[in-house]
């Protein structure tokens, strides 16, 4: 029978996995910024990485995977409304 230290140490929380996860994409981003990669997939495929990482700081750091769809629905929504105000701003800077 093991221990409740023993199985501790075998154990991940949840919250783990996912900061795990955020270094991994923050990883990713940094890479492409420092190898220069440019143009407009490469901007959409950056802003959806950091919808993602956002999503993942609210769902598990802010605890918001508990409440209602109504929150979630909020700040989803304002997740999308400022990276679309984003990409709407390099869309336009690229004319």
């Amino acid at each position: 029978m093991d221990t409740i230290e023993e199985q501790r140490k075998r154990f991940i929380r949840p919250c783990t996995l996912v900061w795990l996860g955020l270094l991994a994409l923050t990883g990713v981003t940094y890479s492409i910024g420092s190898m220069e990669l440019g143009g407009t997939q490469i901007v959409m495929l950056v802003l959806i990485i950091t919808f993602i990482k956002s999503e993942m700081v609210a769902g598990f750091f802010m605890g918001l995977r508990k409440t209602s769809l109504l929150w979630r629905a909020i700040m989803a929504s304002w997740l999308v409304i400022v990276g679309g105000g984003i990409a709407i701003a390099y869309l336009i800077s690229l004319k």
